[in-house]
């Protein structure tokens, strides 16, 4: 069952930068706090900008907190002694050196395997172990470890950060592939894989003015987090990230996956939240357009006038989704000498190819789209928003939060447990 609401905590890590927010039982912000991060690589430095977001939050405050969850970047990882130092080094989620691994992993698992990437957790696991495992180690993700600098217990990560180590989380279980000869000795170092959202244990850590009852709770990726923070609850609902690329993600009740595309699914309770990602997006206009020009010519757009122009606006050559074509070169022609149209066109194509995406992935089996939240720095475009509704067909609208930081801090207070989080109408 969930838990009643309480005080909670979320405590967002990326790569440039760590951020909490507190809210309140209703959702309400409490406080914020937001560090820097000059060495993504080094937990000394997570460990310290934890210590410091948590203390820079109000006493009052602190003492209110009932949970905390942390979410990282996902396959950030690295391993740790008994004790909990790290014994290696942090390979970051775009760390590719252990690609002369992939191959040895191919004879184990299928040919479009979510493991089967030079920078999956999988890969890097066994570089580590190659290269760094000792006796009475264990392999950690960055939320693993920061979580485990607050509860004290070892070795345990969530569905989400653990899907690209090869957990499935539809059977609450690693997979019987990782007893061969390859992967068995790889077994000792894994973690222990709980729902994301549960209850792990209570605040060891007693200089940070903490509640003795304030309990940490297993975490989760930063975009899943950036998923829960738009209030999305509901099956058919969505959101839209409108950042350099767009990225689509859909609360379904059918797990889809189609990893040569792009797409798998995180489970959320018992639903599964499908993803795709398209290389288009507001990078385009960023190439076009300056930041005063967007602003000034998308107000001028009429949306009931369609240009007919048909783009399709990559920065390079190659895509995943929704058309799965890695020699796809951009369309970029004709290009009208009225600049307020040639945005107008990039912006309608932009909403095709999102409408899309959610279309392809319906098709593989997700459920009937419903709703889509927005999110990213394109959220607060008018035309681009008044344009996406018309391809979409469903209401769209802007995500009344876009903070990691606040999603993470709604799975603690609701704990996700066997449900995905529910988030009550007065938090909209």
């Amino acid at each position: 069952m969930m838990g009643q609401a309480v005080t909670a905590l979320g405590i967002d890590f990326g790569t440039s930068g760590a951020r909490a927010i507190a809210i309140d039982p209703e959702g309400n912000v409490l406080a914020t706090a937001r560090r820097p991060l000059h060495q993504p690589d080094r937990p000394q430095e997570w460990a310290a900008t934890l210590r410091a977001l948590i203390l820079e939050m109000p006493s009052a405050i602190r003492r209110q907190i009932r949970r905390i969850a942390i979410d990282g970047t996902s396959s950030t990882v690295f391993l740790c002694d008994a004790q909990g130092q790290p014994s290696s080094p942090v390979l970051l989620y775009n760390d590719d050196r252990a690609q002369d691994h992939l191959q040895r992993l191919r004879q184990i698992v299928a040919a479009d395997h979510l493991v089967l990437s030079a920078t999956s957790s999988l890969v890097k696991l066994l570089w580590l172990q190659t290269h760094y495992a000792t006796a009475n180690v264990v392999f950690l993700h960055q939320a693993d470890w920061l979580a485990f600098l607050l509860h004290g217990q070892l070795g345990i990560s969530d569905w989400h950060n653990a899907l690209k180590l090869g957990y499935d989380p539809a059977k609450e279980a690693y997979p019987d592939w990782f007893s061969h000869p390859i992967l068995a000795p790889l077994q000792p170092l894994l973690p222990q894989v709980v729902p994301p959202g549960t209850v792990v244990g209570e605040v060891t850590a007693t200089d940070l003015g903490l509640s003795p009852e304030c309990q940490v709770c297993a975490g989760t990726t930063d975009s899943i987090a950036a998923f829960l923070a738009s209030g999305a609850s509901e099956v058919g609902e969505a959101v839209t990230s409108l950042g350099s690329t767009l990225v689509l993600k859909l609360l379904s009740t059918s797990r889809v996956e189609d990893l040569t595309a792009g797409i798998y699914s995180h489970r959320l309770g018992d639903r599964w939240l499908v993803g795709g990602a398209s290389n288009c997006g507001a990078a385009i206009l960023a190439q076009f357009f300056t930041p005063e020009e967007l602003e000034r010519l998308s107000v001028q757009i009429d949306v009931s006038q369609p240009t007919g122009l048909d783009y399709y606006p990559l920065l390079k050559r190659g895509e995943r989704f929704p058309i799965n074509d890695p020699h796809l070169e951009p369309r970029l022609e004709p290009r009208p000498n009225d600049p307020r149209l040639f945005l107008q066109g990039l912006l309608e194509s932009l909403s095709r190819i999102e409408a899309q995406g959610y279309a392809q992935l319906q098709r593989l089996g997700a459920s009937p789209l419903k709703q889509v939240w927005t999110a990213g720095g394109g959220a607060r475009n008018p035309a681009w928003l008044a344009l996406r509704q018309q391809y979409l067909g469903v209401p769209v609208a802007i995500s009344p939060h876009t903070e990691a930081a606040y999603g993470t801090a709604r799975l603690a207070q609701l704990n996700g447990g066997t449900t995905a989080p529910e988030f009550p109408t007065s938090a909209d």
